[in-house]
């Protein structure tokens, strides 16, 4: 069946992985879960998984400017920093509550996002992916700049303390940061499924395989692409303030322009065709590292990486698509290679 896109009725043909989120009944499952686990694990365990949480939102707007628009970014890490920092100054040097500074880097970064999404139309592929990455090198540096440091704290960066729950309920800081960031991060994947599964991500889709169809068929190319790297910006801009209070601590060091390229990778590795890959390929990125670390002390880039490709050819299309195709192919009674073909969804 075709999917119908915002101004005519073509087909375009896409992954069969994606053609949905999901049943619903998993997904609150898995937030049940969620909810209930502060009530088993120690605080650095729900720590960690404070940090996935926040690391699945970018990889949600990676989701959305990578797996819809096409577009390829290596200069998340400076939009990360961007929120982060948003985030420590307001707090540190004019005393606003964390929570209310989530709406300021989300806004900041959504303009950051498109200055820097507008210019960068007339790149692709990965002439787009090195001038991002030049971004992501630079930031750094120009947290360090002298003229920012009465700002930025220069070198030595900013510190804060890890807020309480509010209205004095018997929480733990861990618990109270961990169910802040929880309800942040539902609210955020709603949002993205509201906005991908819409008219905005129909027409993502067919920018991203049909660039001269699309527009032929009227579809604002420019427009669509620029609130795709905006809306991806402003995903990593509140996942960076989340880190900011979780750590209770920023410096230019800890944004360097590897950040980048993991996020990409974690991006990539849970899968770009479904809202199940950012959280997959954040528990990659938080726990897979201290895997490697703990076979080999001394070789654990070297067995990280070796992880990372033993998981691009094993799945292709990510964890997320691996674990669709297996759900499919179990409800057909086939063999595993069923459901792998492209079909035709109708939006």
């Amino acid at each position: 069946m075709p999917l119908r896109l915002p101004t005519a009725g073509a087909a375009l043909s896409i992954p069969a992985s994606t053609r949905g989120v999901g049943p619903g009944w998993l997904w609150a499952l898995v937030l049940l879960g969620a909810c209930a686990l502060p009530l088993f694990v120690s605080d650095y365990r729900l720590f960690q998984v404070t940090m996935t949480l926040i690391y699945a939102i970018v990889m949600l707007g990676l989701l959305v400017l990578t797996g819809y628009s096409g577009q390829i970014s290596l200069g998340h890490g400076a939009f990360y920093a961007i929120g982060a920092y948003t985030t420590a100054i307001l707090v540190t040097r004019y005393g606003v509550p964390y929570y209310a500074t989530l709406p300021v880097s989300a806004v900041a970064c959504l303009l950051a996002g498109f200055l820097v999404g507008r210019p960068a139309l007339r790149l692709e592929g990965h002439y787009l992916a090195l001038a991002t990455f030049a971004l992501a090198v630079a930031t750094p540096q120009l947290l360090r700049h002298r003229q920012l440091q009465p700002f930025t704290g220069g070198v030595g960066g900013l510190m804060f303390d890890k807020p309480d729950a509010p209205f004095g309920w018997p929480m733990a800081q861990d618990t109270w940061l961990y169910c802040f960031t929880l309800a942040v991060t539902v609210v955020l994947f709603v949002l993205a499924h509201n906005l991908l599964k819409g008219r905005i991500g129909r027409a993502l889709l067919a920018i991203r395989d049909h660039p001269t169809a699309a527009v032929a068929m009227g579809i604002d190319t420019a427009r669509y692409k620029s609130l795709a790297f905006a809306v991806s910006a402003l995903y990593a801009g509140i996942a960076g303030s989340l880190s900011a209070v979780a750590v209770q601590f920023v410096a230019p060091d800890s944004f360097h322009p590897l950040l980048s390229i993991i996020f990409l990778v974690g991006a990539v590795i849970g899968g770009m065709a479904s809202l199940w890959g950012p959280l997959f390929g954040a528990v990659f990125i938080q726990y897979v590292p201290n895997l490697a670390d703990e076979l080999s002390k001394s070789a654990s880039w070297a067995i990280y990486g070796g992880f990372m490709v033993a998981s691009v050819f094993l799945m292709k299309d990510g964890i997320a698509g691996a674990i669709g195709r297996l759900a499919r192919a179990v409800r057909r009674g086939r063999g595993p290679a069923a459901g792998q073909g492209e079909e035709k969804v109708e939006g």
